[in-house]
């Protein structure tokens, strides 16, 4: 404090770093680096665009998305991709793929463009697509498998004929502000950077075509932007102990009658979706989702079930509380020091992760496909369990403080809401075992001395 007039005043010096640090945390908050997932540190979805024609008034591209994210996949309404153009161009024609909207091309009179519209969202052909509108890896519904479980599902791509643009590499402008659906936000795009030209293989793969102009954009996920609250949380039990450590209350958001529905609610009983979230490819249905008191989407549970003198077993199950979605290609990635040793995992697919050479303790669980790689809505069927075997480390294992459960579980690519430490199904104390054996001894003893005693007598 400092003293103005006779008066107390704060130093303005305090004010000056109070200021300071609002705004140094709230750039911490928007910073890109946000998007860094250390499970997955190069994981984006990239976007090249190479132009394969010059036409009259403009070039004919294909432009492919890669998924190159190890864990997070693309669900079902599939991405959605829009950009602004840089000067006045349109849509002339697409192939696998089509705009939302055509805009107004009023000024257009023998041939009507594809879309008019200076700022395109474009969405992916659904399978079954007329065979004269069909691309190479199109027309998958927009779905796209992670790079870990499907590399050849992890590819999107489409043709299309762009006018009033310029027919050079000088007066082609690359397009602006591109953005990425995946159904929902989460994704933050680069600007299109120019790079060296695509060598693009023919179908019979016998010649190599040269792209005349080629571009790409880089999109990184962050959970931080997809949603304020996670979407799972994890819950905990083990053999030894009959305590259950549930998810966290309010994990994903607290109750209201907004928020969800009972078991018993008369909604349930009759279409959760409705033909407006039908009808609409690009929207992703509001979730109906049944009250729990940690409110989440799905929940992991992770029991410690058998415990053997060489290896031990691991119980998962998946549960789906959200009436309004099922989860298809769904993954699961847990970080655990043991998970460099599995022996055998029942019923789902098993891949391990190596984000860094150094480390091998995170492995991607995923579903069998036509067996369980589809988790339900939630009901009796919204779940799927595994089992997983797991041979001990005689120099690190031990099932003291909560070693035997993991350090970080991913569903779909979102973080999961893991239990407070100090709540987790602990083995039982030592220290409380030693009065009942003293007890035990001293019954056993003095019981055989009586037996002795009444075998002299008599």
């Amino acid at each position: 404090m400092e003293f103005v007039n006779g008066k107390q005043q704060p130093k303005s010096t305090f004010t000056c770093l109070k200021l300071v640090a609002l705004i140094a945390l709230y750039l911490v908050l928007i910073s890109p680096a946000e998007s860094f997932d250390p499970l997955d540190p190069t994981g984006n979805v990239t976007i090249r665009w190479d132009i394969m024609s010059w036409t009259s008034d403009g070039y004919l591209a294909t432009v492919t998305l890669f998924n190159f994210q190890l864990y997070r996949n693309i669900m079902n309404p599939g991405w959605t991709l829009g950009w602004t153009w840089a000067k006045k161009e349109i849509i002339w024609a697409m192939m696998g793929a089509q705009a939302t909207e055509q805009g107004d091309c009023a000024k257009f009179k023998l041939k009507i463009p594809h879309s008019c519209k200076r700022n395109p969202q474009v969405v992916d052909l659904l399978p079954g697509a007329p065979f004269n509108t069909q691309f190479t890896n199109c027309c998958k519904g927009g779905v796209l498998t992670s790079w870990g479980q499907n590399p050849s599902g992890a590819v999107s791509a489409f043709q299309i004929g762009v006018g009033l643009s310029g027919t050079s590499n000088k007066t082609v402008k690359l397009p602006k502000n591109f953005k990425l659906l995946g159904p929902g936000p989460g994704y933050s795009c680069g600007p299109a950077k120019i790079v060296p030209s695509t060598a693009i293989l023919t179908e019979d793969r016998r010649r190599k075509m040269q792209a005349l102009m080629s571009w790409n954009v880089t999109c990184t996920y962050s959970q931080f932007l997809a949603s304020k609250n996670p979407s799972c949380c994890v819950s905990l039990s083990s053999f030894y102990s009959d305590k259950v450590t549930g998810c966290p209350p309010c994990a994903c958001g607290c109750q209201n009658n907004d928020t969800c529905v009972t078991k018993d609610s008369k909604i349930l009983q009759q279409n959760v979706t409705s033909p407006h979230q039908k009808s609409d490819i690009t929207l992703t249905p509001k979730p109906l989702l049944q009250c729990t008191h940690h409110l989440c989407h799905v929940r992991v549970h992770w029991h410690l079930k058998d415990n053997y003198k060489d290896y031990w077993r691991v119980k998962i199950a998946i549960i789906n509380f959200n009436y309004r979605l099922n989860f298809t290609d769904w993954s699961l990635v847990v970080q655990h020091p043991n998970l460099n040793n599995v022996t055998q995992v029942y019923s789902f697919e098993y891949m391990p992760l190596l984000p860094y050479e150094s480390t091998n303790d995170t492995g991607m669980f995923y579903g069998l496909k036509y067996y369980n790689d589809l988790l339900m809505e939630a009901g009796p069927k919204g779940n799927v369990q595994s089992e997983v075997l797991m041979k001990k480390d005689k120099n690190t294992f031990t099932l003291k403080q909560g070693w035997a459960f993991p350090r970080r579980v991913y569903f779909n690519g979102d973080e999961c809401m893991l239990p407070p430490p100090d709540s987790y199904p602990m083995l039982p104390n030592s220290a409380h075992k030693l009065p009942t054996t003293i007890t035990l001894m001293a019954a056993y003893v003095v019981f055989t001395l009586f037996f002795h005693l009444v075998v002299t007598l008599f």
